[in-house]
């Protein structure tokens, strides 16, 4: 299909559900506001090491899903990934509107360069996989749609979300401690929740009725 207005849509929604991910309190979070404490290009770093784990996954899905699209049930497992990737999405929208008064718990990391603590701190990151295996693997599948090339822009424009968040926050970190204000903080986490709830309802709903449209049809 390549880069039709229809996909330049899905951009706009893959950066929104993007971003909602990479704002939320976790290893990565943790690792930089600690490596940003002493050097301002931390976040940078941080999302490079990311970047080198998290590509090679994006490409592992994209050419797993490529082995079965000749079979019957590519259709099946968009439509299970939707399911699930819808669900788990409403489901950490509430998580995150439970937890918008909570401050990020101390995430302990190893004594080691920027670079090297993203990679770590991605690796050994289960909540990570599992993210890439329902709601990203539901993103590849639309990206994979639209051709190898769009897909690429894809994974870059994913990859470049947390890119700037981690290097504006190192940014901001060195310069101000006080920037990461309480009221900052929930507004950010009731953004989250907003956007993850919505398209998880998207995905979600967009699932079911793919199946029940097949399944009616059979």
């Amino acid at each position: 299909m390549g880069f039709t207005a229809e996909f330049y849509l899905f951009l706009v929604s893959v950066v929104l559900i993007s971003l909602t991910g990479v704002m939320m309190p976790g290893p990565l979070f943790a690792v930089t506001i600690e490596k940003a404490a002493k050097r301002k290009t931390a976040g940078l770093l941080i999302a490079v090491g990311h970047g080198i784990v998290e590509f090679p996954l994006m490409f592992l899905i994209y050419y797993g899903i490529e082995q079965i699209v000749a079979s019957e049930i590519l259709q099946t497992v968009q439509i299970t990934v939707g399911l699930i990737g819808g669900l788990l999405m409403m489901f950490m929208g509430v998580q995150t509107f439970r937890n918008r008064n909570r401050t990020s718990e101390k995430y302990e990391s190893p004594r080691q360069e920027s670079l090297i603590a993203g990679i770590w701190a991605t690796a050994a990151n289960a909540g990570f996989i599992l993210w890439w295996l329902t709601i990203g693997t539901t993103l590849i599948i639309t990206a994979r749609s639209f051709g190898l090339l769009p897909f690429v822009v894809f994974a870059v424009v994913h990859w470049l979300c947390d890119f700037f968040w981690y290097t504006g926050i190192s940014f901001a970190i060195f310069k101000s401690r006080q920037f990461w204000t309480a009221r900052v903080h929930q507004a950010i986490f009731l953004f989250c929740f907003a956007v993850l709830v919505c398209f998880g309802v998207w995905f979600f709903s967009s699932a079911l009725w793919s199946a029940i449209t097949t399944f009616a049809g059979g």
